[in-house]
């Protein structure tokens, strides 16, 4: 184990869905909600480009 605590690494934050909120402070639940809040506009973004790739194919095959 390390004497100093900047040669630690580094713990990514992750939210597990249901996870017990009771033991973490203010400011991890803040972190959390930053977390997913940029995870809910990655997965908006993805399904927009999905979206996108689909009514393109479906316009090349209707006759």
């Amino acid at each position: 184990m390390s004497l100093f605590d900047e040669e630690r690494p580094v713990r990514k934050t992750v939210h597990d869905i249901g996870q017990d909120l009771s033991l973490l402070s203010v400011d991890e639940l803040k972190i959390r909600i930053e977390l997913l809040k940029s995870e809910i506009s990655r997965l908006e973004a993805e399904a927009v480009a999905k979206g996108a790739s689909r009514a393109a194919a479906d316009s090349l095959f209707k006759r």
